[in-house]
């Protein structure tokens, strides 16, 4: 008989595991969220999203097509005209994040003077370069990044 534990979570080949992955990406949270007032086309996202390129949200959008998370639906018109939605499965996500955005929101300023004091106590090596497309990790409080917290 065979026993689970909590961190079994981490085993390769666990399906929550494929969860977590899937929903650590960069953009999966900020995507599921943009689409949680109902269907949208993809230019639309880009605006509400901000700062994601459209080869990236054609792949986020398609990986999560792939998991069951979202519909395309293609309509026969001229011009095309192609709509993304949650799936029943993808609206069962959407308290979870809210319930993340809800800690970031209460919690952000906590987790910024965190990496300031980071910063002021690390005398380690540089960190390594991230790339100069990636650009710098950005940290004023001011900053935010993709659709209005649900």
């Amino acid at each position: 008989m065979s026993r689970t534990g909590p961190d079994d979570l981490f085993l390769a080949d666990c399906p929550a595991r494929l969860a977590v992955e899937l929903i650590a990406d960069k953009w999966t949270v900020v995507v599921l969220a943009g689409l949680s007032e109902g269907p949208v086309r993809h230019g639309k996202l880009i605006e509400l999203i901000g700062g994601i390129s459209r080869k990236v949200l054609t792949q986020t959008l398609r990986r999560l097509e792939a998991h069951g998370l979202i519909r395309r639906h293609a309509y026969a018109e001229v011009p095309p005209r192609v709509e993304y939605e949650l799936t029943p499965l993808g609206t069962t996500l959407i308290e979870p994040i809210r319930v993340l955005a809800e800690w970031a929101r209460v919690n952000g300023d906590a987790v910024l003077d965190a990496l300031d004091t980071f910063d002021v106590l690390d005398t380690g090596p540089e960190p390594v370069e991230r790339g100069a497309a990636a650009g710098p990790i950005p940290r004023s409080r001011g900053w935010r990044s993709g659709p209005d917290p649900l």
